[in-house]
């Protein structure tokens, strides 16, 4: 079966005041099956979240988007017009911010917000919509979901208020769900449930999850595979159980080993020296040869591609296990 989610060669170039250009994400390549979950993974700077926003269409004019190609249940939004690539992802996309109280309408009652989702997915009666929107309500484990339907966003709790944004998401079964650091401000028993929430709604809808994350410890958990993402490029990414046993590429080693561990009394956790470069003034060669104990003089010269390593792709000239 064709991915319900696949981008080739997506990039993101941003005109500046200065008259600059800048490209935040670089030549980035992807795919989501149906009931798969893709976590993708990078310190802050890295361009998760714009590669999220560039593949939900939520990036502004300004930012110019381009691919080879960008399919999503199996119609190319690159070849499409503004409007119809529009409609196509209100209808099989859906996006979960990291602050949800900040993403939903602080003037509209959860209740509309939901029921306008539903409306504009799946049609109906406002009636029908209303009915569908408190059944999702409860869906997502908020309790008296009729109460919660007149409440607004500031009368909820910030796991509450997670709950309604997913609840808005999968209005209308989405064939994607985008995750953008969906549980970070959330305390540890909350995280717990949410996580467990979205993999119930995944098994019941069939619908990809793209999960962006910090953690580590989640994406063991929940992801099937994992992209690595570093100064705007996939620089490895593969089946989560063999990246974690043996990543090949010496960014993600430096991110595992960086996990604190209960089975090992260390007095200091192990850190990657240095930061990410910003945008507008990328290294020649390999964009993290400058914090990389196993760089050589060709990792400032070229830039890698992604290239296969056994049962995973990595971007790297010197990768910490070559293949067998």
């Amino acid at each position: 079966m064709a991915p319900v989610l696949a981008a080739q060669g997506l990039s993101v170039a941003i005109s500046t005041r200065d008259g600059r250009t800048v490209t935040p994400v670089r030549n980035i390549s992807l795919a989501l099956d149906a009931g798969e979950t893709l976590a993708i993974v990078g310190e802050s700077g890295c361009g998760k979240t714009m590669t999220c926003l560039a593949l939900s269409g939520l990036l502004p004019r300004r930012a110019q988007v381009t691919a080879t190609s960008l399919t999503l249940a199996g119609e190319d939004l690159a070849t499409l017009d503004r409007r119809r690539a529009r409609e196509v992802r209100r209808q099989r996309l859906a996006v979960v911010f990291q602050d949800a109280t900040n993403g939903l309408n602080p003037v509209k009652s959860v209740g509309w917000q939901v029921a306008e989702a539903v409306r504009l997915r799946a049609g109906g009666s406002r009636a029908a919509a209303s009915a569908e929107a408190q059944r999702l309500i409860g869906r997502v484990g908020l309790p008296d979901p009729a109460r919660i339907m007149r409440a607004y966003p500031h009368q909820l709790s910030g796991g509450m208020n997670q709950r309604a944004m997913i609840a808005l998401a999968v209005a209308g079964n989405p064939d994607v769900l985008v995750a953008d650091e969906a549980t970070t401000a959330l305390d540890v028993t909350v995280q717990a449930q949410i996580l467990t929430l979205i993999a119930e709604l995944q098994r019941e809808v069939g619908m990809g999850v793209v999960f962006v994350t910090h953690d580590l410890g989640i994406v063991a958990q929940i992801a099937d595979r994992v992209a690595v993402m570093y100064a705007g490029r996939i620089v490895e990414s593969g089946p989560v159980g063999e990246i974690f046993a043996a990543p090949r590429h010496p960014y993600t080693a430096g991110l595992i080993a960086s996990l604190p561990r209960i089975d090992r009394r260390e007095r200091d956790l192990s850190v990657i020296e240095g930061q990410v470069p910003p945008i507008d003034a990328m290294p020649d060669g390999c964009a993290f040869a400058p914090r990389c104990q196993r760089a050589a003089d060709d990792c400032r010269r070229t830039s890698p591609p992604l290239a296969r390593l056994g049962g995973v792709h990595a971007a790297c000239l010197h990768p910490l296990r070559e293949m067998a």
